[in-house]
């Protein structure tokens, strides 16, 4: 007796141990991925403050960059942050090799044929810089002159719109067009209004012109597949408008 019941014992231990193996792995296989643990990858052109830009410590800061990384922490994402050239950007997001664009994107009737865009999270103006002095007092004076511009903008598209490629310098980095103005290689630079008054801090003899360019919003550029990621985005979006989290944003850097 002592016999079978020492083989039964041991019977039941196996059984015991191969059960709690068993339900060891299936709750492996069926627990959520923990929190962090999906990447998002943002495509932007950190050259563009106060919205996006390398700060004193080395890391990327700016406006675009505190909203997505507040986004990236209320929905558990690990934020990879990819610093590329601006035209390259839409293309990066169309073809997935990053899973949204975020660099003060305009939203255009032309890029809607690339990318899906978010709500807008800023309305702004495409603003006017040139040298103290110039003859150039509003955008109708702009016929005739050599236009500077960060290629594949809307400042880009709007001035080689009106008034040709031949009138118009394209840099890949917005700095570069602006050492262009300081150096007399262009008559003057249009861009960004909020980026326009970096330059304006950081540069004597600029000025800007009162008058705007044009007036347009900016969105984050998303790729048409990922519809999901969207309506996150937009959810978040909606949150900080209403609790005031982005006015917050808005002043910290632009009251600089």
């Amino acid at each position: 007796m002592k016999k079978i019941a020492k083989i039964l014992a041991i019977v039941m231990v196996i059984a015991v141990a191969a059960s709690m193996f068993a339900s060891c792995g299936k709750k492996a296989e069926d627990e959520p991925v923990p929190a962090g643990t999906k990447k998002l990858v943002m495509g932007t052109s950190a050259d563009f403050a106060p919205y996006e830009f390398i700060g004193d410590d080395g890391d990327f800061a700016g406006i675009d960059i505190e909203i997505i990384r507040g986004f990236s922490a209320a929905y558990n994402y690990e934020l990879e942050i990819q610093d590329m050239d601006f035209k390259s950007i839409i293309a990066a997001v169309n073809s997935k090799a990053v899973d949204f664009g975020m660099s003060g994107f305009t939203i255009t009737d032309e890029r809607k044929l690339s990318v899906n865009f978010s709500d807008p999270y800023e309305e702004t103006v495409q603003s006017i810089l040139v040298m103290e002095g110039s003859d150039i007092k509003t955008k109708d004076d702009l016929a005739g002159k050599i236009i500077g511009v960060q290629a594949g903008t809307t400042g880009d598209d709007f001035v080689t719109r009106d008034y040709g490629q031949d009138a118009v310098n394209q840099y890949d980095k917005y700095s570069l067009s602006i050492q262009a103005l300081l150096n007399g290689q262009v008559d003057c630079v249009v861009l960004d209004d909020q980026t326009a008054n970096e330059f304006l801090k950081a540069n004597e003899g600029i000025v800007k012109l009162d008058s705007a360019y044009a007036k347009e919003e900016y969105a984050v550029a998303f790729n048409f597949d990922d519809t999901e990621l969207l309506g996150q985005f937009n959810e978040y979006l909606a949150k900080i408008k209403a609790d005031g989290t982005l006015d917050n944003i808005f002043a910290k850097y632009k009251d600089q």
